[in-house]
């Protein structure tokens, strides 16, 4: 396989999680025990992995030759919890 769907797919996991660390434990830090640290933290990572996601999806739209509806799934699924997962499952190469 080659490296950069191998690196876009790892972008994909570690975009997706993010999103959930940011969902599932910042925000409930910041607006319920008033600790707004991990969003800066956690966030700058997320808002970083995002528009590497969306800048990795743009090549792999190129390289695959995906469709404009494809690439727009794609880029769709980074606002979804875990939409970056599916994504990499339903559209890139397994080998």
């Amino acid at each position: 396989m080659d490296y950069q769907i191998k690196a876009f797919k790892l972008v994909s996991i570690l975009e997706a999680i993010s999103f959930l660390v940011l969902l599932l434990i910042a925000m409930p830090l910041k607006y319920i025990w008033e600790s707004p640290e991990m969003v800066r933290v956690v966030g700058m990572a997320h808002g970083i992995l995002f528009i590497v996601y969306l800048i990795g999806a743009y090549f792999i739209y190129e390289k695959l030759n995906w469709s404009l509806k494809t690439l727009g799934i794609v880029m769709l699924c980074s606002v979804l919890p875990l939409g970056p997962i599916y994504a990499e499952k339903k559209y890139l190469p397994s080998h």
